[in-house]
């Protein structure tokens, strides 16, 4: 961040909704429902290891890990950890672009 740039605060769940029922020209109980429906199909599919991409924004998807070695750097003691999946999210180039220019 450049001088004292601050990070903005998230939008809450509330702020966006009413931004959403806005944007549909809404009632915040619509946007409510259109919101939570895509957010459990994007979980849904996510979960199941599958992805979403949400155009302009990005691709989130499920990548597995494998079974591997990792140090505590408190103890620097090693151990082996189980293979496991973790969420991630790749961003979409006309939100970079957008944010940068």
């Amino acid at each position: 961040m450049k001088g004292d740039q601050k990070m903005a605060k998230p939008m809450t769940k509330t702020q966006l909704v009413a931004a959403l029922a806005e944007e549909m020209g809404s009632d915040k109980k619509s946007a409510t429902t259109a919101l939570d429906a895509v957010c459990d199909i994007i979980t849904r599919e996510v979960a199941g290891g599958g992805a979403v991409t949400l155009p302009g924004v990005g691709k989130i998807y499920c990548r597995e890990r494998p079974e591997r070695m990792v140090r505590n750097p408190a103890t620097g003691e090693q151990f082996k950890k189980d293979a496991d999946k973790v969420v991630k999210m790749t961003i979409a180039k006309a939100l970079k672009d957008k944010v940068n220019g």
